[in-house]
């Protein structure tokens, strides 16, 4: 898929002020430092489009993007940040779970983790709330370009290794680095293809 138009749409901490229209949506979701405003902006070629910071927990709003004017990509806040207060994680939470269980437009959430770590139970927790919730994700490995091929493949092994002891399944995962580009194909081809099979649904 090639992105030939991104452009903020809305902010807010409401579902119910969401986008009215019914064009998919794809939730992008992670721990406050794993990268993710710099990933939207590599995946959408646009510098700025997400804002970045060297503060985690920048994001505190539901942000709808409109990608080539036919599907969302939702930035929403991250978790699991120590210097937020209890009061704004409990409120950031609660419109995060409201998001994610109220959404009808949502067709996948995207779970960033920083390949660099040790599978973190915070990311596994939130994983599993999303299978428990019937919410379709998959797995978008962040910072790859800090290691070495056979580290990689060990801690995407490790991962795997993790999840398929209560997953029947692994849901799919993809291993980018905002820094080098890597990923984007895979990432968006995925994104393409579900819309795809989305208007293909539409027409039966």
């Amino acid at each position: 898929m090639k992105i030939k138009s991104a452009e903020f749409i809305v902010s807010n901490s409401e579902v119910a002020k969401c986008p009215k229209n019914q064009l998919p949506e794809y939730a992008f979701i992670g721990r406050s430092n794993v990268g993710k405003s710099s990933l939207i902006n590599m995946l959408t070629d646009r510098k700025s489009l997400a804002k970045t910071s060297g503060r985690p927990g920048k994001t505190q709003l539901i942000n709808h993007f409109l990608i080539n004017k036919n599907w969302y990509l939702v930035d929403l806040p991250g978790y699991g940040y120590a210097r937020v207060s209890k009061s704004s994680k409990k409120k950031f939470q609660k419109f995060i779970t409201n998001y994610f269980e109220q959404r009808q437009q949502l067709v996948s959430a995207f779970v960033l983790v920083d390949i660099r770590h040790k599978p973190q139970p915070i990311d596994l927790e939130f994983m599993q709330y999303l299978g428990e919730s019937s919410i379709p994700f998959g797995v978008i490995f962040t910072k790859a370009d800090k290691l070495k091929p056979q580290a990689i493949e060990r801690h995407v092994k490790d991962y795997c290794d993790v999840l398929l002891k209560t997953w029947e399944e692994l849901p799919p995962y993809f291993i980018t680095s905002s820094s080098k580009s890597i990923g984007q194909e895979d990432v968006l081809g995925f994104i393409g293809n579900t819309n795809d099979e989305i208007e293909q649904l539409k027409s039966l």
